[in-house]
């Protein structure tokens, strides 16, 4: 077998193996989510291929007795009467059928949507800032618009056994009267069906390639959309140059129309040619036969229909299969993304208790972000003891954000282990893991949901409970002052009545959100830069009352928040360069701590 011949068989096997796999997962998705819809679409499959057969059947009978010498009306009424009655009583019930399944379209593409959505909020963090990753998302939402997801591909399924049906019927009338346009039709359709099989290849490739570019541009209209980077690009006038940018890459876009268009158009024309000799080459036997006697005008009439019918439902079985492998290519990005491979290792360990303070060791950790070959963190080792309080301090670019997202299992170390109880965090179970974390990030974000809905996320609801995490975060008299209280929005997004809080007041809803998972680890990373020193110093004293007996972790550029720590870990060039208590590092001469707590002290002292 020549090379050409390998490669062939294995994109052959590749194509059977990527509509299988889709297949396996779309279809009973949808088989689980509705199993009526399968239900209703083997009826319309039967209701579909009797469509042609009334005027099949009826239509040569009128025209030979309209013809016929003796014309006898009642048996031209009857012929009439059963041909139009039995059309329009089949396309009535394929027509209710098909609306009725359209209704199912948006039902599984939304649900499809959401698995995406659930999908992209499940992966691995670490795949957030990965090229390959996010390209993978785009082109998985991408081919569910494509390939219009279960629906879609469903459709082009039942439409090849009703063709199937429809071509059993037919070939048994032309087989009879008229065996030589078999012939015809056939030869013609084999070349229409190499050349849209050419025209899908060109389509699938321009979906692969073009799903790269469209990625950059929808990310530059949505920075030119969203409200979040309004001021930036009021204050640097960055409207030209983002217009510009979308602009270029419209350009490129269009470009890739074209030259989609250019490589189908040819295509097209010889489709249209092969077409045009068929009909030519059905209509010329056809006649010649009436010519010569062989058949009526009524068996003519039947035989041009049959053979459209012949010809539509070959070409609609064939390019139907060529349908589902197109539909599947674009379908099986979905199953792509679903699939792609996780990079943490995850173990199925029960953590003992979530509710009681835990060990956590360091040991011997190093780290470098993917792709950067930069170590931000060196062999970094500190043991944090159950119900201490840790402040992490060191100048920006020193790995302390670092630092606690190698512990919330955002990343997975390079060297070294993460310990908790003694067991490496590796072997515990993720989902069970990240409960005993409750983290307020610097860069926090809060949804357009209502107040009470940013503090629970999900969590048992209780009114009495919110309103009490409120008051500890000294935000409760602001939150009764809102339109409707605790149920009043956040931001204008969706609601005109909706509240912008001050930064301040953005950080206590975060840290009351974070109080209210009642985690036994809590951490602050630097959540509250916005505030001036005193208020700083404010919110970690009552912060640190409210976390009682729970572990608890600080990170700040400023030093207010360290005096009532049990220990301080100084970060610097990527490793801890000083631990101990404040008094200890203060009192030390020339070293890190203590020239950044005398720089400061003028704020707080």
């Amino acid at each position: 077998m020549s090379d050409t011949q390998n490669n062939a068989s294995t994109k052959n096997d590749e194509r059977k193996n990527l509509v299988r796999k889709t297949l396996k997962y779309f279809f009973p998705v949808a088989w689980k989510f509705d199993k009526t819809y399968f239900i209703l679409s083997a009826i319309n499959v039967v209701i579909g291929a009797a469509v042609p057969f009334p005027e099949i059947i009826f239509m040569p009978l009128l025209l030979d007795s309209l013809i016929s010498p003796e014309r006898d009306v009642r048996q031209i009424i009857i012929y009439a009467a059963l041909m139009i009655g039995l059309r329009v009583v089949i396309s009535l019930i394929n027509t209710s059928l098909a609306v009725h399944l359209e209704k199912y379209q948006d039902k599984f593409y939304n649900f499809v949507a959401e698995e995406i959505s659930q999908r992209c909020m499940e992966m691995d963090f670490a795949l957030t800032e990965n090229k390959e990753a996010l390209d993978q998302i785009h082109r998985g939402r991408e081919g569910l618009d494509y390939s219009n997801g279960v629906h879609g591909i469903s459709i082009a399924f039942f439409n090849i056994l009703t063709n199937a049906l429809k071509i059993l019927g037919v070939v048994t009338v032309l087989a009879v009267s008229a065996p030589w346009m078999l012939l015809i039709i056939a030869v013609l359709l084999a070349l229409s069906t190499v050349v849209n099989s050419r025209k899908n290849k060109i389509e699938i490739k321009f979906f692969t390639d073009l799903s790269k570019i469209e990625r950059v541009w929808s990310y530059i209209l949505w920075e030119v959309e969203s409200y979040r980077f309004g001021k930036d690009v009021r204050i640097y006038g960055a409207a030209k140059t983002l217009i510009k940018k979308s602009d270029e890459q419209t350009k490129r876009i269009i470009k890739f129309d074209v030259d989609w268009e250019n490589k189908l158009y040819p295509l097209s024309v010889l489709d249209a040619i092969v077409t045009a000799i068929r009909d030519f080459g059905t209509y010329l036997y056809l006649g010649a036969l009436a010519i010569f006697g062989r058949i009526t005008i009524g068996t003519f009439s039947q035989l041009v229909t049959a053979g459209g019918t012949l010809n539509a439902s070959v070409q609609g079985a064939i390019f139907g299969f060529q349908d589902i492998v197109k539909r599947c290519n674009y379908a099986y990005e979905v199953v792509k993304l679903m699939e792609y491979p996780p990079m943490l290792q995850k173990g199925d360990r029960r953590v003992e208790d979530l509710k009681t303070p835990h060990t956590i060791e360091f040991r011997n950790v190093s780290f470098a972000y993917p792709n950067t070959g930069v170590q931000v963190l060196k062999n970094v080792s500190i043991t944090i003891k159950a119900g201490e309080r840790l402040s992490v301090v060191g100048l920006n670019g020193a790995g302390k954000t670092t630092f606690i997202k190698l512990l919330c299992r955002l990343y997975d170390t390079d060297e070294g282990e993460i310990l908790i109880d003694g067991v490496n965090i590796r072997e515990y179970d993720y989902d069970e893991y990240m409960k005993l974390f409750s983290v307020v990030f610097q860069d926090f974000r809060l949804l357009s949901f209502t107040a009470k809905d940013n503090i629970l996320l999900g969590a048992e609801e209780s009114d009495e409970a919110v309103d009490a995490m409120f008051e500890k975060v000294g935000l409760l008299d602001k939150i009764n002052s809102l339109p409707k209280g605790r149920d009043t929005m956040m931001f204008r997004e969706f609601d005109r009545d909706g509240v912008q809080l001050s930064g301040g007041e953005q950080q206590k809803l975060a840290i009351a959100r974070a109080l209210y998972k009642d985690a036994p680890v809590v951490i602050l990373d630097e959540p509250t830069a916005a505030l001036d020193p005193v208020a700083e110093y404010e919110i970690y004293c009552k912060f640190n009352d409210l976390v009682g007996g729970k572990t608890a972790v600080y990170i700040s550029h400023r030093l207010s928040s360290c005096k009532f720590c049990d220990r301080i870990a100084v970060f610097s060039e990527g490793t801890i360069k000083e631990l101990g208590t404040h008094d200890e590092l203060v009192n030390r001469e020339g070293g890190i701590y203590s020239e950044m707590f005398h720089a400061q002290a003028q704020y707080y002292v």
